[in-house]
């Protein structure tokens, strides 16, 4: 298997903008908290991603043969406390995808086992009014299905293998105020198709093979978090190293340059009477892009935390 640098955890197929996907207990593999020693936090998120407007290339335009497409997801998500400084986490997603016109079916399916290791590699405090910290994590990805890529914007995946690393520094205030900024390379293994030929960025290919471009990744947010509670609103580009656009009048392709910027938020609430009983609450908005779908989406889901010994804390 080929690799490159880029990011792509679940990469946009024309739309099917990265979902969502929470890893456990407060944390998600791009902020700055960790879970604490032999504590084990799990449970499941509901996702739904609509759009009906992509952009083509840079032109911005709808498309009657499929209205509108949706996708939504159910993820089990799991985090482990190795140690106080390793967490150890997993995220395994069941997708179908829709389309409200036309004649194309959704594709259904498990996609891709996303598995990672979050290490904190710094904390300084900053006076006595917080920390900051540095947080640095590897993740890896392979499918887990014969799912196929080449039916976009229905694909479910890229169906291609990820290895990638990223960077995070986090300031967390005893009086709850939360900054966040982090930034991510992938390596991204090709793609085999069902065919032994195809067309993309004006050139010819004989082979069932298809190198998928680079990506990179960086986000920024702020906002509150105290007690296992939540509020944190969030910007982050994605961009593609390399790829061709969709051509007119065109499905698009699995290799396609797909660039966003999207706004969001999360909450997080913890359930009253039930102890390490969180709820989730995730939005995202794509503003602006490139071979993407504008899309909503939004996130749901539960959160438990297990405690395996009684010194373990949040």
């Amino acid at each position: 298997m080929k690799l490159r640098l880029g990011h792509a955890r679940l990469i946009a197929l024309l739309g099917i903008v990265v979902l969502a996907a929470p890893v456990m207990n407060a944390q998600t593999m791009d902020d700055g908290i960790m879970l604490s020693k032999l504590k084990y936090c799990t449970g499941v998120f509901y996702t739904y991603d609509t759009w009906d407007h992509y952009w083509e290339g840079t032109n911005f335009r709808s498309n009657a043969n499929i209205g509108a497409i949706t996708t939504r997801n159910v993820s089990y998500v799991g985090n482990y406390g190795l140690t106080d400084h390793v967490n150890l986490l997993v995220n395994v997603p069941y997708i179908w995808t829709s389309a409200s016109q036309g004649v194309l079916h959704g594709q259904r399916g498990w996609q891709d086992a996303t598995f990672a290791a979050k290490a904190k590699l710094l904390s300084v405090p900053v006076g006595k009014v917080g920390a900051l910290r540095a947080i640095g994590v590897v993740s890896g990805s392979v499918p887990m299905s014969g799912y196929t890529p080449d039916d976009l914007p229905l694909s479910i995946g890229p169906q291609d293998m990820q290895l990638g690393g990223r960077a995070t520094l986090n300031y967390l205030g005893h009086n709850g105020v939360y900054l966040n900024g982090s930034t991510m390379y992938n390596l991204r293994g090709n793609v085999t198709l069902a065919r032994q030929e195809y067309f993309t960025n004006g050139k010819l290919y004989l082979s069932n093979e298809v190198a998928m471009p680079n990506t990179f990744e960086y986000a920024v947010g702020g906002g509150y978090r105290k007690n296992d509670t939540t509020l944190v609103a969030t910007f982050s580009q994605h961009e593609t190293r390399g790829g061709g656009d969709i051509r007119p009048q065109d499905a698009p392709f699995v290799s396609n340059r797909m660039n966003y910027q999207r706004i969001g938020g999360t909450v997080t609430i913890p359930l009253p009477r039930v102890h390490d009983l969180q709820y989730w609450m995730i939005y995202n908005y794509t503003l602006n892009g490139r071979n993407v779908g504008q899309a909503n989406t939004a996130t749901v889901g539960m959160l438990y935390t297990f405690a395996f010994e009684k010194r373990g804390r949040k």
